[in-house]
């Protein structure tokens, strides 16, 4: 990865950390398919006529569009409705630190799928993180309830979307960053209506809190739409794997805000776990061993 492309992924972890300041607030008012609707939908809005707008065609055929709707199921859909609800059980600092196995996950899923070798640094990495995660879920995880339980398995769920994410992404790496955004996100939308509609019954609900609604932009403006271009404009540069590799520093933003805002407070364990993790994503990566050691 170039210069550019770090500080591209440093400037999308703030965004993305951000996710989980704007889902911790607008999620008390708004139940989470509606704000997965309204997260990929007002920022679809935005990005699709910018696309169109400077030249870019939508896709020609079936197979083309077909391939958009399974990223949406993947890196939409899924992932963001089982986060919603996850964090609706658990803190954002949590949410945001199981988030970081998902270059694990994009790993392991790799070497099953698409019969990726699996060297003994990326084996030592995944190890290093699977027991980062224990650590981080360890004593609490003994004494918690189903609640948490669940909720910590539904942000790992999301994780592991995500890792499927990446793999499917290699087919659309030719595309403009911007229009692979907006038709991603315009699928999920269309995807999302009925699901909403079934489940929250969106058009009966009170009207939101202002900090809701404004949590509920900030989410789509900042977090979806801005951060959606950088997404993929870092995977036409560096790869699906390496854009993944944002979920490690995601945590900090995240855990900042939720401090901060929210008054969540950090544990030992959460501390642990996610230096942990992040030591096995540096092993995974291989550059920060490679200067220690003075490997090439």
């Amino acid at each position: 990865m170039r210069t550019t492309d770090w500080l591209l992924l440093i400037a999308l972890s703030v965004l993305w950390g951000a996710t989980f300041f704007f889902v911790a607030v607008a999620v008390k008012d708004i139940p989470p398919f509606t704000l997965v609707l309204v997260r990929v939908s007002l920022a679809a809005v935005i990005l699709l006529p910018l696309a169109l707008l400077i030249g870019h065609r939508l896709p020609p055929t079936f197979a083309a569009w077909r391939r958009y709707v399974v990223l949406a199921v993947l890196n939409n859909v899924l992932p963001f409705s089982v986060m919603f609800y996850g964090q609706t059980l658990i803190a954002s600092s949590l949410a945001s630190v199981l988030n970081a196995t998902t270059p694990l996950f994009t790993l392991l899923v790799a070497r099953v799928f698409a019969n990726e070798p699996l060297t003994m640094s990326k084996l030592a990495g995944v190890l290093l993180g699977i027991a980062g995660v224990a650590i981080l879920m360890g004593p609490a995880a003994l004494d918690a309830d189903l609640t948490h339980l669940v909720g910590a398995g539904c942000l790992l769920l999301a994780a592991f979307s995500y890792g499927l994410s990446a793999l499917w992404l290699r087919q659309l790496r030719d595309s403009p960053p911007l229009l692979s955004a907006g038709v991603q996100l315009f699928c999920s939308s269309l995807l999302l209506l009925p699901i909403a509609g079934t489940f929250d019954r969106f058009w009966t609900l009170p009207p939101p809190s202002l900090p809701a609604i404004a949590a509920a932009v900030g989410l789509a403006l900042f977090s979806t739409a801005l951060a959606y271009v950088l997404f993929f404009r870092i995977i036409a540069s560096a790869g699906a794997t390496n854009v993944m590799l944002v979920t490690l520093m995601v945590p900090v933003t995240a855990t900042a805000l939720g401090a901060v805002f929210l008054g969540e407070a950090l544990t030992v364990n959460q501390i642990a776990g996610a230096l942990v993790i992040a030591s096995g994503l540096a092993v995974i990566d291989g550059r920060l061993p490679a200067r220690l050691f003075g490997r090439r």
